[in-house]
């Protein structure tokens, strides 16, 4: 008769079919079985003898209570952070879904477990033994097949992962419907109010304010000092000051920014403006992904980083819809010219999701007080951070800036993002619709066009995204990602290629735009085991891409070379040849520190006991 085997770690129960924790099936016992029946029953026979007979619950149980000095509380610690002890037949949770691996043979681990209360009063030893529970006669084993949990098909698409309880569903789709929302048309208006420079440039702004080509490139200058500027500040505020105030106050001042552009006199006005813009839109991209970090584990991460980036694929779209139908319907109206309207639609439009950011923005798990998140909610938000090796915050002092700046991860992430940035033309100046005004297209044909290309940006981000979570890795699909916007520099280079090849590489322009929304996940990933350091590395990440971006196109894309960007388009090209090179070094470097010794992958534990002693006090 085959036996049955019970998990030491008392209240949690773990199906071996499945590879992962099932808590809410069996929260007493894990019920297993073994391989070799014949070994397994002589096992039980053997540890059955030992009890006394006279009790009968020792007969049933006849070791449980001899090994079990201490009752194990699940709550303090989540059970997919325990790995399987030697000679233990409990299968091991994946590192690649954010589990910790080889912990059972660090002695410090183990050690600080039992320190903190949360391992039977034992020796170590005591945990690699098993302990055999009695099985009803009459009951067979299961066939492996007949256990697997049933999952509807596109839950291969969409966080397929067979061991998430009911209460885990509902807690992420509470997640996805309030968080991801709310960042999505929060970086929609922010997009909407950076981009809505370049459109109202081509329809009309340029000949009223009579502006000159350069003055377009010094627009684009002052936004980005500001948007440098702001940023590694704004990511120091943010572990300090709640992200439902910071964020949403900053997102009120550059709508009303927003409003001020549409009374601008002259250029020197603008270019004011704009800086100032781009100071207060400094905030939300970088804390936007701190907090998607902060609330979602590795294998949900990518695909929630990317769809917050696509809303700007559908913010760049939507402008270009808007500004033609306000060309059409409001020239004029009022006394407001088109571009005018443009700027006062943008901020009506952003208003109210800047005051639902008060309301619906969650904070962080460790403060989060969200209408929308019961006690067990947050409970849940913890624990699935501690598994998945997200520390929470601490002070940010002399000690943490060492730590950051003592690893690798600062300078070559960095790097890698400044490349990205700075890969093609500024965000006032866009080839594609300069080409579309040279070759004679009407204004409202030369915003429409271009929304093509960002409807593929759309597209291809969550594309990468679900594959990128799928087969557990950034660096593959990032240089996909690189490939495509190589294709179109390298026709965009030549230029005097077939009229269809021109066509198609404008369209494949921001193919390559995928790269970003992954580059920041997976920084969240490779600096997750440090809640300060992963704020303030996005943050630096994102202000020095921004810092070259303030004057590496005035020199690659001048304005003057419109629309055939001669040297632009050569730039781009080498860049897309050094973003594949960075992003193969960053790999390397990444799968090099997650196996130190012996070939095998391990996910140090360090950050998950600091996590997790920092939660408990």
């Amino acid at each position: 008769m085959a036996s049955n085997s019970m998990s030491l770690l008392d209240g949690v129960g773990y199906d071996s079919s499945a590879g992962i924790n099932q808590t809410d099936k069996n929260p007493t016992a894990a019920q297993h079985e073994e391989k070799d029946n014949t070994s397994s029953e002589d096992a039980t026979k053997k540890d059955t003898s030992s009890g006394d007979p006279a009790d009968p619950q020792a007969q049933q149980h006849p070791t449980q209570d001899r090994r079990l000095s201490r009752e194990w509380d699940a709550s303090k610690v989540p059970p997919s952070q325990f790995q399987r002890p030697q000679g233990s037949i409990f299968a091991t949770p994946s590192t690649r879904d954010g589990h910790v691996g080889g912990a059972d043979r660090d002695q410090k681990y183990w050690d600080k477990m039992k320190e903190k209360g949360w391992l039977p009063g034992s020796d170590k030893n005591k945990l690699e033994q098993e302990i055999p529970i009695s099985r009803p006669a009459d009951r067979p084993i299961e066939d492996e097949s007949s256990v697997k949990e049933k999952v509807p098909w596109w839950s291969y698409i969409w966080d397929h992962e067979p061991g998430r309880t009911e209460e885990e569903r509902r807690f992420i789709s509470k997640l996805d419907a309030y968080l991801i929302t709310l960042l999505s048309l929060g970086y929609f208006i922010k997009n909407l109010d950076q981009t809505n420079i370049a459109t109202a440039f081509v329809s009309g702004m340029k000949e009223d304010l009579e502006m000159n080509g350069n003055e377009v490139n010094l627009m684009d200058t002052a936004w980005t000092v500001g948007y440098v500027l702001g940023q590694i500040p704004s990511q120091i505020i943010i572990t300090k000051v709640r992200p439902s105030i910071w964020v949403p106050s900053c997102e009120l001042v550059w709508t009303l920014l927003t409003f001020c552009l549409a009374a601008a006199k002259t250029s020197k006005q603008v270019i004011a403006i704009r800086f100032f813009v781009g100071l207060a839109e400094s905030i939300f991209y970088p804390a936007a992904h701190t907090i998607l970090g902060s609330w979602y584990k590795p294998s949900e991460l990518g695909k929630r980083a990317c769809i917050f980036h696509a809303s700007s694929a559908a913010a760049g779209m939507f402008s270009g819809y808007l500004q033609a139908a306000v060309y059409k319907g409001l020239n004029g109206a009022r006394g407001f010219a088109g571009w005018q309207w443009l700027f006062i639609m943008d901020g009506i439009i952003s208003a109210p999701i800047c005051i639902a950011g008060f309301f619906l923005l969650p904070d962080l798990p460790e403060n989060t007080r969200a209408f929308y998140l019961n006690d067990s909610d947050r409970t849940l938000a913890r624990q699935r951070m501690l598994s998945a090796g997200r520390a929470p915050r601490t002070r940010l002092g002399r000690s943490a800036f060492k730590r950051i700046f003592g690893r690798w991860h600062v300078y070559l992430l960095t790097i890698l993002y400044i490349i990205f940035i700075n890969t093609g033309p500024g965000g006032s100046v866009n080839p594609f619709s300069l080409w579309l005004k040279s070759e004679h297209y009407s204004v409202e044909n030369i915003n429409i066009i271009p929304t093509a290309a960002a409807a593929i940006q759309l597209v291809l981000t969550v594309v990468f995204a679900i594959i990128s979570d799928a087969v557990r890795r950034r660096a593959p699909i990032m240089t996909l990602s690189t490939l495509f916007g190589f294709f179109s520099a390298l026709c965009l280079a030549i230029w005097h290629i077939p009229s269809g090849l021109k066509w198609a590489a404008f369209f494949l322009q921001r193919a390559s735009v995928p790269y970003g929304p992954l580059s920041m996940a997976w920084a969240n990933e490779i600096c997750g085991k440090d809640a300060e350091e992963r704020a303030v590395v996005i943050g630096i990440m994102n202000s020095l891409g921004y810092a070259f971006n303030a004057w590496v196109p005035l020199v690659t894309y001048p304005a003057g070379e419109a629309p055939r960007f001669k040297r632009g388009f050569r730039w781009s090209a080498g860049a897309f040849v050094m973003q594949g090179v960075i992003t193969g070094c960053v790999a390397w470097m990444w799968e090099r520190e997650r196996r130190p010794e012996g070939g095998r992958k391990r996910v140090d534990v360090e950050g998950v006991e600091r996590g997790a002693m920092l939660a408990e006090e």
